[in-house]
């Protein structure tokens, strides 16, 4: 399969699990993502910050339920149209492309990601798909 015809939709395709809500140390969030879910649950950016988030390295994450699961998981994302960057990007994250062998590590919990292309084709994606969204100006 030469290079180019690695895309992300034949990389990952979202099972829609929830397993990637779950775990994994929190889902970093700014103030780009704090205004939108605010607008979308109909409240204030310091009102999500204050029931929904707690402080990890002086940065906003998402608070976890005692199960592990996002705050705003309930069978499937409550806040879909509006996820947070980091979940939008899952999986293609820049570990992937420090280390991409982490892409294997990722796919053992995660049903939705291939793991038989070469990962310097996976890497190359990954790195194809940031580029792209810094060149599109996404916060």
């Amino acid at each position: 399969m030469p290079s180019d015809d690695v895309k992300p939709e034949t990389l990952f395709t979202c099972t829609r699990c929830g397993d990637c809500c779950r775990g994994y140390g929190g889902t970093y969030v700014d103030a780009v993502d704090i205004a939108a879910i605010a607008a979308f649950i109909r409240t204030e950016p310091s009102v999500v910050v204050e029931r929904y988030c707690r402080r990890s390295g002086g940065k906003h994450l998402l608070a976890q339920r005692e199960d592990g699961y996002c705050v705003f998981w309930d069978e499937s994302c409550t806040i879909h149209p509006v996820k947070p960057r980091m979940c939008r990007r899952w999986p293609f994250i820049e570990s992937v492309v420090a280390e991409p062998q982490n892409w294997l590590i990722m796919a053992g919990l995660c049903p939705g990601m291939r793991t038989d292309i070469p990962l310097p084709r996976v890497r190359d994606c990954i790195v194809a798909v940031l580029t792209a969204e810094g060149q599109r100006g996404m916060p």
